[in-house]
């Protein structure tokens, strides 16, 4: 579950992957901590990422090139129970291919019906976001990986117990010594593996695409033409400071942390402090990152907390100015649109939807 839906991933996700001196790792009753795991690299030839029409080159770690095993070995752990602790739960369970990467839900259910705080957003183009989860507390793919399998709201597996488990199955060690080279399973070789399929998941060559970027002035009905050009002009919808729109190519995000107000309780105060979890930035009270628009029809609802249902609604909220607090971005103004630039909107952001990435389902699928 790639985008940690659940609010106690930021009191666990500091103690995973918390770094400290070595000269530090001692803990309190005298006994040394765990060394960490040493350094792996996938040993196959690496195979390039083909981004589709409106997507850029895929961002690659130098320590984790993309192979043809790593990938394989990637999607079959994405979609296998065994990860999770009674064998219920996959990464796919809150992030399914059927739902276009999410699971339709306001907020995830994990393992024996437990229930989060957060919306789980899409697997599709996340390998483009700076970091991961709403609170940004992961810096890569690979971060953000082993983080949702012991945490026991979610999977609900320490990690030595599931390298232990694979490492049980000849076939499982068997594709792992072929993706690494031979020596025993580790969580590192898990996340790397699990992220190398995840920046496989790409999604473009939507209408949008077509339209701005195939020069095909067809590909879009005359309302989403409209609904663009209103996303763009800084005095209407002025969408395109946050979701970003490129010559070459669109992320529909900046990778940046804003708090629009969602989350407020009946007081007033915010449900969900976001970034500031991580940050203790009074500036990052509740703000959360931005996430892409692409495929955002399909996605439904919305915001960290899937507390928005339609898209009518998200343009409605922004329409009101979002929810007044002390910290809401500076950017977040009431807007001036009337009901058919605020159809012509949802029409835009309807055609935002692209093709899903091939050879992304279940193994052998």
């Amino acid at each position: 579950m790639i985008n940690g839906v659940f609010s106690m991933n930021r009191r666990i996700s500091k103690t995973l992957f918390c770094v400290v001196p070595i000269s530090l790792l001692i803990v309190s009753c005298g006994e040394k901590a765990k060394e960490p795991e040493a350094p792996v690299k996938p040993i196959g030839q690496a195979v390039a990422i083909e981004s589709p029409l409106g997507l850029p080159p895929v961002p690659i770690p130098a320590d984790n090139p993309p192979t043809a095993d790593t990938i394989a070995l990637g999607r079959r752990l994405y979609y296998d129970l065994q990860l999770s602790g009674n064998n219920t739960m996959a990464c796919a369970n809150c992030h399914s291919p059927t739902m276009y990467f999410t699971d339709g839900r306001p907020v995830s259910t994990g393992i024996a019906g437990k229930t989060g705080t957060r919306n789980a957003p899409t697997v599709l183009n996340a390998a483009y976001q700076p970091v991961q989860f709403w609170d940004g507390r992961a810096t890569s793919l690979e971060d953000q990986a082993g983080g949702p399998i012991q945490n026991p709201v979610e999977m609900n597996q320490k990690h030595d117990v599931m390298v232990a488990k694979l490492g049980k199955m000849t076939e499982y060690q068997d594709a792992f010594d072929k993706a690494f080279g031979k020596g025993p399973i580790n969580v590192l070789k898990v996340e790397k593996a699990i992220a190398s399929f995840e920046r496989t998941l790409l999604s473009g060559n939507s209408p949008f695409d077509k339209y701005q970027y195939g020069g095909d002035k067809n590909a879009m009905s005359a309302a989403a033409i409209r609904g663009l050009a209103i996303f763009k002009d800084k005095t209407k919808g002025n969408c395109v400071t946050c979701h970003t729109i490129e010559d070459k190519f669109a992320l529909f995000s900046d990778g940046k942390f804003h708090n629009l107000g969602t989350g407020i309780d009946a007081n007033g105060e915010l449900k969900d402090q976001g970034r500031y979890d991580e940050t203790h930035l009074d500036a990052d009270r509740g703000a959360f990152r931005t996430p892409t628009l692409r495929d955002v029809a399909k996605t439904a609802p919305y915001m960290h907390d899937g507390s928005v249902k339609t898209l009518k609604d998200v343009v409605d909220f922004y329409v009101g100015g979002g929810t007044s607090n002390p910290h809401l971005d500076k950017e977040i103004k009431e807007l001036k649109l009337k009901g058919p630039e605020r159809e012509d909107l949802v029409a835009f952001l309807e055609a935002l939807t692209g093709d899903m990435p091939p050879n992304s389902g279940p193994p052998g699928k």
